[in-house]
């Protein structure tokens, strides 16, 4: 509702720009000021707003001037454009729900959240943890990796995120759920010296990538 009414605003201002710049022939001037004042009903309505009763030419009718029956067949008219329009709107909006839905079924897609809670695993130095969709069939991962750095001292390498590793595996489609075996994979990554009883500074080394280990689970 606060989108709707927020295009409706922004039209009524432009709209009012047009009008007050003086250079719009009479002709145009005549339909933009038809169309101000329809647009002005229509927003009253979905508000559930009194309807307020025009002329041809959108001017309010006075009731001290204008006859009770002019005023109820004015209204009358008034009354069936608005649910006209409303009904064009509904309209068209069940169109646009119909073709979302046919192409959502012609192209179905699924998705799996995943949220890491902890790594219980004794590393002694710091470590990457990926998470990924594997076919054990055919021996192939089937998404990216959801990468998350871990620290030596048991935490997130990114301290703010912690309780907050969530990742959404998307773009799984029927393809995917067809297949007769899924794996979720978790790879840990050591990064650090070459060898973890290597005490001699002289062989010192620092920042490489060595496997650690590795678990699997079928979906």
């Amino acid at each position: 509702m606060f989108r709707n009414v927020r295009h409706m605003i922004y039209d009524l201002i432009e709209w009012r720009s047009q009008i007050l710049s003086g250079t719009l022939p009479q002709d145009e001037l005549k339909e933009l000021k038809k169309k101000v004042t329809a647009k002005i009903d229509y927003g009253n309505r979905i508000l559930d707003l009194d309807l307020v009763v025009r002329d041809e030419d959108g001017n309010i009718l006075d009731p001290e001037q204008t006859s009770t029956i002019s005023l109820f067949r004015a209204h009358e008219i008034a009354s069936k454009q608005v649910e006209e329009r409303l009904q064009e709107e509904k309209s068209q909006k069940q169109n646009i729900d119909i073709n979302r839905q046919a192409k959502f079924a012609a192209t179905p897609s699924f998705a799996l959240f995943v949220n890491l809670k902890n790594v219980v695993c004794k590393i002694g130095e710091d470590a990457e943890v990926l998470m990924s969709l594997y076919d054990p069939l055919e021996s192939k991962f089937i998404s990216e990796n959801y990468l998350v750095r871990w620290s030596s001292c048991g935490l997130p390498k990114d301290i703010d995120r912690l309780h907050n590793l969530r990742a959404v595996f998307t773009d799984l489609g029927s393809k995917d759920l067809k297949r007769e075996k899924i794996s979720f994979v978790c790879q840990i990554v050591r990064v650090g010296r070459m060898e973890l009883r290597d005490n001699n500074t002289r062989k010192l080394t620092s920042g490489l990538r060595r496997p650690f280990g590795v678990a699997g689970n079928s979906l």
